[in-house]
């Protein structure tokens, strides 16, 4: 039996030319017989990268103007001035390319390229408008925490954008990213979880700064401590107490508490208490509401409610609340001492006596004969027969 000769084996280098050759001759032929269309699409295509150049050269003098605050409109005209030279010529290359109706080669770079540079550049004007929106608020704040943190803000938007921006390129490419996407999944799970702390530090300082439930300077009350903001950090905020001592506190755990801010109040409400002694007649009891109602006039406060509160053990147990419309709390602290005075000297002068905590003992004989205080006339107790 004879032995057939092997075929000899292709070269790769040879291959590879032989296909590079013969996409060039499609794309002379296609040169040659669509000369004029292709003359067209040059035309507009510099027509469209002129304008598209003027409109960067525009966008990059508002960017580069100094303006007392930082706009929505200046934002966006910042993120645009970081437009691309080859980001517009591949838009131009999509846009006309239809025009000179070129070969499907042509075709399909044209669009990978254009998938490619609309991914990175959207990654880069959506870096801009996030980073330009951080700027503004922390220049509306004068928030020294949130200009500390741009840096490490804008690594994180950086890596995150550029790596979507990578998997859609990879995608369009033909890729497979499933096992991509799937590895940064893990990856991140098992950072976050090793940097949970922090990151829950951070993420919480990132909402107290964009979120605003507190700023520098205001009082708060959380839990049972009332303190003043003295910095916010990215780990920690710090606080003054009333007491003089300076709180350390996670924003983690502070945003977990409920906070109550008097920084923004429109009026503090003041509760006097005070009790009346239990044979004060009832005809003055329906009176009282009436006649402290007239207290919150000289001052321009709003009248809430007076009169009858509980029945305490020895007093009847009384009370006055007036709203004081300030947000200053020195004013509205003055405006409750003023309105305690005239309180004493509004009872006072209506014959109220106040009450105080008192007790009185009944001595008792064994039959029940009051023995102290002596009764009026008291009831001789009856010998028990003998028996």
């Amino acid at each position: 039996m004879t032995a057939l000769p092997l075929a000899p084996a292709a070269n790769p280098a040879a291959t590879v030319l032989d296909r590079l050759n013969g996409e060039w001759l499609v794309i002379r032929d296609w040169v040659a017989a669509h000369a004029v269309a292709i003359g067209v699409a040059l035309v507009l295509g510099t027509a469209l990268y002129a304008a598209l150049h003027l409109l960067r050269t525009y966008a990059r003098r508002r960017a580069r103007r100094k303006e007392p605050s930082l706009t929505i409109t200046d934002i966006l005209w910042r993120a645009l001035a970081r437009t691309a030279t080859p980001t517009m010529l591949v838009v131009v290359l999509r846009l006309v390319a239809g025009q000179a109706q070129p070969p499907a080669a042509v075709t399909n770079a044209i669009a990978i390229a254009f998938t490619a540079a609309i991914a990175l550049q959207g990654a880069i004007w959506a870096r801009e408008i996030i980073l330009g929106v951080v700027q503004r608020r922390a220049a509306e704040d004068g928030n020294e925490t949130l200009a500390n943190a741009a840096p490490i803000i804008r690594l994180l938007v950086s890596l995150t954008l550029f790596a979507i921006a990578a998997i859609v390129i990879l995608d369009n490419v033909g890729v497979n990213v499933t096992g991509l996407i799937a590895g940064l999944g893990i990856g991140g799970i098992a950072i976050g979880l090793a940097a949970q702390g922090i990151f829950s530090d951070l993420f919480a300082a990132l909402s107290i700064i964009f979120d605003r439930p507190f700023r520098k300077g205001e009082t708060i009350s959380f839990d049972t401590t009332t303190a003043t903001v003295e910095r916010i950090g990215l780990k920690s905020t710090r606080l003054r107490s009333v007491n003089g001592e300076l709180l350390v506190v996670s924003n983690t755990n502070l945003l977990a508490k409920e906070i109550s801010n008097f920084a923004h109040l429109d009026r503090r409400r003041v509760r006097l208490m005070f009790g009346l002694v239990y044979h004060t007649p009832v005809d003055m009891l329906r009176a009282l509401p009436d006649r402290l109602a007239a207290l919150a006039v000289p001052g321009g406060h709003e009248f809430i409610r007076a009169g009858v509160r509980a029945l305490g053990a020895s007093t009847i147990d009384c009370e006055l609340v007036v709203d004081v419309h300030s947000d200053d709390l020195a004013a509205v602290l003055a405006a409750r001492h003023t309105l305690a005075i005239d309180l004493l000297e509004n009872l006072a002068a209506g014959g109220y006596a106040l009450g105080y905590p008192t007790q009185t003992t009944y001595t008792a004989a064994p039959d029940g004969t009051l023995v102290m205080p002596y009764a009026a006339s008291p009831t001789p107790r009856a010998d028990p027969p003998r028996g």
